[in-house]
């Protein structure tokens, strides 16, 4: 049996910064109740992981004591939930991730310009629903092509699209292609809306999946890039199953031992399930480790700055803390044995 592993996979900046931020209020502050409003990140590991520390997740700010500390997810709220925390009196601190950021404030921008917005994303995300707060006068949602004959449009001549950055980008391009073909004159963002790592991680499925009989993707089903990665592996003609763990696994997909089979994750999904199941594969089925580095990814991203003002206020020097990702070191010790490259890289960096 044959391991590909591929590069890159698993935590992106915008996770990682928001579990960061999580880990440091925690060691800042250990006596104070920690809130998180929604799940931190989309995948249930990480979420069970702070809950085991004491952190408490809320759907609604009201589940929130007035005066605590609230900390936002990487997914983004709108400004009614931003309004409510100062009148609960809350100390919020944002992890939203600045890829998320970005589409909200062109929002505002477009809003103000006077455009309509046609958000292409899925309704019930969380990040659709933040980055819609932002004006929802003018903002209306787009899931499908279908949704496109139902939309209400007041001047063809002043539409904007704008989208999620976890889709697919396939399914994005279809969707942004019926709407050019619906209104030639909608103006597109500045740049694409899809953050780079969901694009790279998607781009290596598409590109290492059918050179294999199966792609397992590491992440939650609620975490909509880890069920993009899995959708495209069977576009593409490969098996593909979405697991949270190494006990999901199923001998029946690979019922013969010899299979080459891909590993993957989500960019909510911490290494050490991969690690997990690659020394299953090696301990079990004697498998063997291949590396396939597709994109190089070395991205930093500064703490928010709530963040470092309440180090400043612990004495806390925060000037050398950034966040930062990059591959992960594959040692036998973590991963059952040593990866052996493979030459399929497109040579290009995030």
């Amino acid at each position: 049996m044959k391991i590909v592993l591929v590069n890159p996979r698993g935590f992106c900046a915008g996770v990682r910064m928001a579990i960061d931020v999580v880990d440091q209020v925690l060691d800042i502050l250990p006596d104070e109740t920690l809130y998180v409003f929604h799940e931190i990140v989309h995948n249930r590991h990480v979420v069970e992981r702070f809950e085991d520390r004491g952190v408490i997740f809320v759907e609604t700010l009201d589940e929130v004591p007035e005066g605590s500390i609230v900390v936002f997810s990487a997914h983004g709220i709108s400004p009614a939930i931003r309004t409510q925390a100062k009148e609960r009196n809350l100390t919020a601190i944002d992890a939203t991730c600045p890829l998320v950021t970005k589409v909200h404030s062109r929002a505002i921008r477009y809003a103000r310009q006077g455009y309509q917005i046609l958000l292409v994303g899925h309704k019930n995300h969380q990040e659709v629903i933040g980055t819609m707060g932002e004006a929802p006068e003018q903002t209306q949602i787009v899931e499908s092509p279908e949704c496109i004959k139902n939309l209400n449009i007041h001047d063809p001549d002043k539409l904007v699209y704008l989208t999620q950055t976890t889709l697919s980008v396939d399914d994005a391009d279809e969707i942004v292609s019926a709407l050019k073909d619906a209104f030639p004159n909608i103006k597109a963002p500045p740049t694409d809306d899809i953050c780079y790592a969901t694009t790279n991680r998607q781009h290596a499925v598409r590109q290492v999946s059918p050179m294999c009989d199966l792609v397992i993707v590491v992440g939650s089903k609620n975490s909509s890039n880890s069920v993009r990665l899995t959708e495209i592996a069977q576009n593409v003609g490969t098996a593909g199953r979405l697991i949270d763990d190494v006990r999901e696994l199923d001998p029946a997909w690979y019922p013969t031992g010899e299979e080459t089979i891909m590993l993957t994750a989500g960019a909510s999904a911490p290494e050490d399930l991969v690690s997990a199941i690659c020394r299953h594969f090696v301990k079990e089925h004697n498998a063997t480790l291949h590396l396939a580095d597709i994109f190089e990814e070395s991205v930093e991203f500064g703490l928010p700055l709530t963040l470092k003002r309440m180090m400043e206020s612990q004495g806390i020097d925060h000037a050398d803390r950034r966040v930062r990702v990059e591959a992960p070191v594959i040692s036998a010790d973590e991963y059952g044995s040593v990866a052996v490259p493979l030459t399929i890289s497109t040579g290009k960096s995030a």
